[in-house]
Formats: structure tokens, C-alpha cells, sequence
């Protein structure tokens, strides 16, 4: 089997489980992408066993610290210590609606299973996991014996992976959007369909936390997407809400979902980042959810201040008293900088904020310590301060 030497210092070392091109001392053999290798430390003592990938810039994510295989035994071994995780924490999990599998956060770099009552969606964004999509799928099907399995590989992430994308049916037959139940509140989704959006099932919990800040409210939500805190802060009493995307997919969606709840949404298809500078209604509430907006390292420091803009312009927006949400999912800045671009913003907008709550992910996206970029969501709520 190839392998790779690591240089000391490694983060691997340090208990993370991802190995950087720049920290290969030397490579054995002649690796693909998708293979398994084994690595070894600078003194030849081995490490575990990976999956390559020449094509990103984590050349090596180990899946195991001894010789390990990828059969169907491993697969199910894995989901099942999964799904065992989720059902130990089910006062916190729906596990109806969650993610089931969250990629290394559960032993599966790359692997990432979405369950939507009885149809499970699958993301594969490793060449390794893309290759032995069928042993995952027999995995899920022993263990869970969903009616649809769906792979949904539109995200972004693919192109650092260097995987191709990829919307089809693994399992089952689902050609037509199907209906959730989200704690009362009715969503549609089409899973199937790339250009409508996906339900983030992290925002599920987000929605239930945030809902009760925006009863009497006149509110606002950026990036809306799905809608789905828009539809829960019109449902926990909002006297109006507006809900901006770029995407008519995601107009139309949370348009379908308001009626289904029987509540008003205005929903406009507009740029957020033009509707926000030339907009200049006031809001009680603004909620601020975009999605990929740091895409990876090399575009954080454009992504940074695209934020810094949006906050400031949020916070110019707002009434006396009024409350801003912002929400980020990406690894790639931390909860502590991305505070820090909202104190910026307020020191541009030229007003104080109280924090009010801190978002965190939900138990069905497990956070390691030793990988911090597990820890990828975060999000806020502030209320404007009286002006001293």
C-alpha cells in the first residue's frame, strides 16, 4: 500500500486527523486519488490509515490510527456508532429531521447523510466516499431502510475536492418535493431539484431559539433560502415579514411555504447586497443567513469584508431597540472573529450592541476539539444599545 511520510510538527500529531501538502516529508509509491495509504511518522512508526486526494489542499484525511479497510463492515460499523450517538441525545436530536452522518466529526471524512423522515440525502465530497458510494448505500439501507436515498453533490466545496457534481437517485423513486413537519411548521423541500434550495437541518434548531425574539416584529431576513426562519418568526407572531434572496428557486420556495402555513411572507427576489445598500425601510429584527459566503481559505479575507459591509449595513437599518441575528457556517473563521466583524461593523455603523444570545450546532453535528473545523456554525443575536 503507498503511504506517506509526515514531517514533525505535524497537525496530525497534535490530534488532528487531516495532513496538509505542505507537511509530507516524502511519498511511498504512487498514490491516487481515492486510494487508501497508510501514513508514517519522520522515525517510519505508522500513524493509521487515510484516504488521498492529490487534488485538494488536505492531500490525506485518516480514518483510522490502525490498518483499516473500506468494506461494508467498516461503513456500517461507522453509521451505526452514528445513529447510536444521535439516539443517546434524542431529547436534543428530532431524529426524524437531522444530520445523521457529519463527515469526520463521525469517522467518515466526506460522507455526509441528511435524514428527512423516511428519505436520507447523501453528500459525498472525497473522491474516496464518491467511489464506494454503493457499499454506503447498502450500509444505510441494512441499518435504517429508508424509502429514498438521494445524492445531492451541488455544493461548492466539490470544486477544492475536485469532484464532479452529481443530483440522482441511489435508492427508491423520489422525483416530486415532499413535505416536513418542523415542530408545527410545514416545509416543502425538493430534494431533487438543484436549483431549489436545501434544507439546512442546522437552522432547524436555529429557528427555535430565534422565533421568540421576533414575536410584534417588523422583520427582515438576508439570504433567506429556504425561508425557514422566516416562516418561523412569521408563525411565532412577527406582525411582518420580508424575506430577500438572489435565487428565484428560493423566492418561490418560501412563497409555497407561507401558504402552507397559512402566514404572510413578502418574499422579493433581489441581490442582498444591492437591496441592503439602497433599501432604507427600517426593521425591529433583521436576520443576516448567508450560505457559502466564505467558499474557502484563499477567499476569507473578500469574505470578511463583504460581512463587515453587511452588518454595518443591517445595523443602519434597524429601529431604537432593534435586534440583528447573524449567522455564518464555515470552519474557515472562527466564533471569536467572526464576533469581531460585528464589533467592527457597529463601530462603523456608529452604535453599541448587547448580546443576546450565542448560536451553536446542534448534537447531530458533533464538534471534535481536536478539529476545530467541526465546529463550523456559529451565529449571534444583538440588540441595538441606547446611544451614550
Amino acid at each position: 500500500m503507498a503511504g506517506l511520510i509526515i514531517k514533525p510538527r505535524s497537525r496530525i500529531f497534535h490530534g488532528h486527523e487531516w495532513v496538509y501538502a505542505s507537511e509530507i516529508q516524502k511519498t511511498l509509491g504512487d498514490p491516487q486519488a481515492g486510494d487508501l495509504i497508510q501514513l508514517k511518522d519522520f522515525r517510519d512508526r505508522p500513524l493509521g490509515t487515510a484516504i488521498f486526494n492529490p487534488n485538494s489542499q488536505v492531500v490525506a484525511r485518516r480514518i483510522s490510527r490502525r490498518k483499516q479497510k473500506l468494506d461494508l463492515e467498516f461503513f456500517e460499523r461507522r453509521a451505526q456508532q452514528a445513529i447510536e450517538l444521535r439516539q443517546r441525545h434524542s431529547k436534543s436530536i428530532d431524529l426524524n429531521i437531522c444530520r445523521l452522518i457529519d463527515a469526520e466529526s463521525d469517522g467518515l471524512p466526506g460522507l455526509i447523510v441528511d435524514c428527512y423522515n423516511e428519505h436520507l440525502v447523501l453528500q459525498l465530497l472525497t473522491p474516496a466516499m464518491v467511489m464506494q458510494r454503493d457499499l454506503i448505500v447498502a450500509a444505510l439501507l441494512k441499518l435504517l431502510s429508508p424509502r429514498s436515498i438521494v445524492l445531492r453533490n451541488d455544493s461548492p466545496l466539490l470544486v477544492d475536492e475536485g469532484v464532479e457534481p452529481e443530483i440522482t437517485v441511489l435508492h427508491g423513486q423520489l422525483t416530486e418535493p415532499f413535505q416536513l413537519n418542523l415542530n408545527g411548521l410545514l416545509v416543502e423541500i425538493d430534494v431533487f431539484n438543484q436549483q431549489s434550495p436545501l434544507l439546512p437541518v442546522d437552522r432547524i434548531h436555529t429557528s427555535k431559539d430565534l422565533a421568540p425574539l421576533m414575536k410584534d416584529k417588523r422583520v427582515l431576513e438576508v439570504f433567506c433560502g429556504h425561508g425557514v426562519l422566516s416562516l418561523s418568526s412569521a408563525v411565532a407572531g412577527a406582525i411582518q415579514v420580508t424575506a430577500v434572496d438572489a435565487s428565484i428557486d428560493a423566492i418561490n420556495a418560501v412563497t409555497r411555504n407561507a401558504e402552507l402555513n397559512d402566514v404572510k411572507v413578502d418574499a422579493l427576489r433581489h441581490n442582498p447586497f444591492d437591496f441592503l445598500k439602497h433599501h432604507d425601510e427600517k426593521y425591529d429584527s433583521i436576520i443576516l443567513n448567508p450560505s457559502f459566503l466564505i467558499k474557502n481559505k484563499k477567499t476569507l479575507n473578500e469574505a470578511l469584508r463583504n460581512y463587515r459591509e453587511l452588518h454595518q449595513r443591517c445595523l443602519q437599518l434597524l429601529n431604537r431597540d432593534g435586534v440583528l441575528s447573524t449567522f455564518c457556517d464555515s470552519h474557515h473563521i472562527s466564533r471569536d472573529a467572526f464576533l469581531h466583524n460585528v464589533v467592527q461593523a457597529s463601530v462603523d455603523a456608529k452604535c453599541s450592541l448587547r448580546l443576546l444570545r450565542s448560536y451553536h450546532q446542534n448534537l447531530d453535528h458533533p464538534v471534535l476539539p481536536s478539529i476545530p473545523e467541526t465546529d463550523h456554525f456559529k451565529g449571534f443575536s444583538f440588540e441595538l444599545a441606547p446611544s451614550r
